[in-house]
């Protein structure tokens, strides 16, 4: 017997049973939570221990991953199965790194589509994609990012995120669907909580619309770009697809040769990433595969054809949430260049300005 929806899930399933669970200690922070971030961590890791899930709604750049870490703990502590699922590859690889940097004397393993041979550890960082092979498998699963591509919406997604949690789940957004936030509100035997400032208590640098033909935006991006690459300021450049990308890239390139592009479909885009932290590129154009989940010290975001239907208001809040995002460099720039104003651009301004009136 088989489903339709599900028969592209198959392969070897999560089985542990030769781990051995032992607890080694606490996590390692770098640096203290703010009093906020404190309370949430605490009133999350109660919920967990009542037996209740929970909907962390904070904002792009709060510090969302480290408010689960006392959720963590705790879990290692009572030998629990713990997973933590984010929908995109890079991000997994990314939050796999903060992970086993925070718990070192712990196995993180990363578990993504061409990464499979080892299916246990102590944490299981993973796409939601890989959570089929780990049936009523987790004391504690946590799901970020849960409003992007390819989770939200996603009928068979959610249900194997369901059907892989024997315990208790947190999930996290910046950008949660009204839905979601109506059904935790209203239920007794879930928890929300939500964080409207970022952890170093600064505003959310609210994005800049420029209007004009879309034949004269690459030229109007160029100059600005030469402006921060004077200023020796990085920066992404976010296109809403592949070719626009590339044919964007190789305008650019010809007169600021500091730079490179990448898409999803760029096998060494991990490479590509992690050469821009490193300095060799000054910028980078890119599809929404940079829209989450990357912080970049001092980064500047140009959006280029913003009014894209692909531009959803919760895609340009989540974008804008590149900047500012590190301590000693809260501000920045974010640019919409477009040909006409649309709404989910309005409202994302709308959003973050709310955002920041709780300063």
């Amino acid at each position: 017997m088989y489903c339709r929806r599900c028969i592209s899930f198959c392969g070897e399933e999560g089985d542990d049973s030769l781990f051995e669970r032992k607890f080694k200690g606490e996590s390692k922070l770098n640096y203290k939570l703010s009093k906020d971030q404190d309370e949430i961590a605490s009133r999350t890791l109660e919920s967990i221990i009542n037996h209740k899930n929970v909907l962390i709604h904070a904002v792009c750049g709060a510090g969302k991953t480290e408010l689960v870490y006392k959720s963590i703990n705790y879990g290692l502590k009572n030998r629990w199965r713990i997973g933590f699922a984010i929908p995109r590859r890079d991000v997994v690889i990314e939050l796999s790194k903060r992970l086993q940097n925070a718990f070192s004397q712990y196995i993180v393993t990363s578990i993504f589509g061409g990464n499979t041979n080892l299916l246990s550890g102590d944490i299981l960082c993973l796409t939601t994609h890989q959570l089929f092979r780990f049936k009523n498998y987790f004391d504690l699963l946590i799901l970020d990012e849960i409003d992007a591509f390819p989770y939200k919406g996603n009928y068979v997604l959610n249900e194997i995120f369901k059907r892989s949690v024997r315990g208790n789940y947190i999930l996290m957004s910046a950008t949660p669907s009204e839905n979601l936030l109506l059904e935790f509100k209203n239920d007794e035997d879930k928890t929300l909580l939500e964080l409207h400032t970022r952890y170093h208590k600064q505003p959310i640098p609210v994005p800049q619309i420029k209007i004009n033909l879309k034949v004269i935006l690459p030229l109007l991006i160029l100059k600005k770009l030469k402006q921060f690459i004077k200023e020796d300021k990085q920066t992404f450049i976010f296109c809403p697809t592949i070719e626009e990308c590339e044919n964007l890239y190789y305008f650019l390139k010809n007169f600021a040769k500091q730079g490179f592009f990448v898409h999803s479909k760029c096998k060494d885009r991990s490479e590509r990433i992690e050469d821009f932290r490193k300095g060799k590129y000054k910028y980078l154009v890119t599809t929404a595969v940079l829209e989450r989940g990357v912080t970049v010290k001092n980064l500047q975001v140009i959006i280029y054809n913003s009014s894209s239907e692909i531009y959803s208001k919760e895609a340009l809040i989540q974008i804008s949430g590149r900047v500012g995002r590190v301590l000693g460099a809260t501000d920045g720039e974010i640019i919409y260049y477009a040909e006409r104003k649309s709404e989910a651009m309005v409202q994302s301004i709308k959003e973050i300005e709310y955002e920041n009136t709780f300063l």
